[in-house]
C-alpha cells in the first residue's frame, strides 16, 4: 500500500518520526507540494492513501487519482479537500480534532499579554541602549495594561474557546461568550453568554475561536468594529478570513481600535501587499499557535490512529460520511 504525505515539513520539520505511518505502508513524504493541480496530481501518483495539511485536493485532482481510497487531513479544518467529490468517489476523508486546543489557548493569552506589556519591543529598546541612557530606573514606551477585571469577548466556544476562557479567568478577567449554542453549565458571575452586539460593545479584548463558515467569514469588518470600544484589542488565532483585513487595517490606522494580534491571515504565507503587513499597532505571528512539539506529537499520533482504524474497517474522525 502506497502512502503519500504531500506537505510534511510543517508537521515534522525533523523533530518527530514518521515510523508509525511507515509501519502501515510504503511512505513517501514530500516536505512541500506546489499548489498547482499538475504538481499535486504528480506527487499523489498511484497512492492509495494521501495526507495533506494545506495542499488543496480539489475535484480535478480527485478525478485523476483512481486508486485513492483515503485522505487524511493533518489539521482540524478540512476545507482544502473537496469532500463532496471524495464521498461520491468512495474516498474516506478524516481530520484531526482537538490536538492543539491547549497550545492555541496558551498562545492566545501570550498575544494578549504581549498587547498589554510589549515585552518584545521593550527588550529591543533595552538592547538598543535606551535603559543605559535613561535618567530613571524604569521606563516604558507603550501603555501597560493590567488584565484583572478586564472583559474578554470570545467568539466561538468550542474546546479552544473554553480553554482560553479558563486561562483568562485565572488572570481575573470577565468573560463574554458568543456561540451558536449556549451552555448554561458554564455560566457564572464571571462568564456570560451574550449577543454578538453585546460582545462587541462591552469587551476590552475580543478573541476569535470560530470555524470558517459562510456566516462567520468577515465577521470582523467595518460595521462590527464600529460597535467596539476604541480601547479594544482584537486577537485572531482561528482563521484568517474571519477578518476583513482592509477594514481592520483602516480601523487601526484611524485608532478606532487600540491594537490587534494576528496569528492567521487570509492568504498564507503572507504577501507584502497584505493590508495588515504595515498596519499600525498590529502584532503578526506566522501561524504558530498550533505548533508546539507536544501538539504536533498529538497530531501525529491521532493521524496514525485514524489510518489504522480505517484500515481495520472502523474509520474514525470521518468528515464526509
Amino acid at each position: 500500500m502506497k502512502i503519500v504525505v504531500l506537505d510534511g515539513h510543517t508537521l515534522n520539520p525533523g523533530d518527530l518520526s514518521w515510523n508509525g505511518l511507515q509501519q502501515l505502508g510504503d511512505v513517501m513524504v514530500y516536505d512541500r507540494t506546489a499548489y498547482s493541480t499538475d504538481d499535486i496530481i504528480k506527487n499523489i501518483g498511484n497512492a492509495d492513501i494521501v495526507f495533506t495539511n494545506k495542499t488543496p485536493i480539489n475535484k480535478e485532482v480527485l478525478e485523476d487519482a483512481p486508486l485513492l481510497k483515503y485522505i487524511g487531513v493533518l489539521a482540524t479544518g478540512y476545507n482544502i479537500v473537496d469532500v463532496i467529490t471524495a464521498k461520491a468517489q468512495g474516498i474516506t476523508v478524516t481530520n484531526v480534532p482537538d490536538y492543539s486546543s491547549k497550545s492555541v489557548a496558551q498562545f492566545t493569552m501570550a498575544l494578549i499579554l504581549e498587547l498589554c506589556h510589549h515585552v518584545g519591543a521593550h527588550n529591543t529598546a533595552v538592547k538598543q541602549g535606551e535603559w543605559i541612557k535613561s535618567k530613571d530606573f524604569s521606563f516604558w514606551n507603550y501603555p501597560l495594561i493590567e488584565l484583572a477585571e478586564k472583559t474578554l469577548g470570545i467568539i466561538g466556544f468550542g474546546k479552544i474557546g473554553k480553554a482560553t476562557a479558563k486561562l483568562a479567568q485565572a488572570f481575573g478577567m470577565k468573560i463574554l461568550v458568543y456561540n451558536r449554542t449556549t451552555y448554561s453549565e458554564f455560566e457564572n458571575e464571571d462568564l456570560k453568554f451574550v449577543t454578538l452586539d453585546d460582545l462587541f460593545q462591552n469587551s476590552d479584548f475580543i478573541s476569535l475561536h470560530s470555524p470558517l463558515t459562510q456566516e462567520t467569514k468577515g465577521i470582523i469588518n467595518s460595521s462590527s468594529i464600529e460597535k467596539m470600544k476604541n480601547s479594544a484589542f482584537l486577537i485572531n488565532t482561528s482563521r484568517g478570513p474571519l477578518v476583513n483585513e482592509k477594514d481592520l487595517a483602516k480601523a487601526l490606522e484611524e485608532e478606532k481600535l487600540a491594537g490587534a494580534a494576528i496569528d492567521v491571515i487570509s492568504e498564507e504565507p503572507m504577501k507584502d501587499s497584505n493590508p495588515l503587513f504595515n498596519a499600525k499597532n498590529c502584532i503578526i505571528t506566522p501561524h504558530i499557535a498550533w505548533a508546539p512539539k507536544e501538539a504536533r506529537q498529538r497530531l501525529m499520533q491521532i493521524t496514525e490512529e485514524n489510518l489504522r482504524a480505517f484500515l481495520e474497517g472502523n474509520p474514525i474522525n470521518v468528515v464526509n460520511k
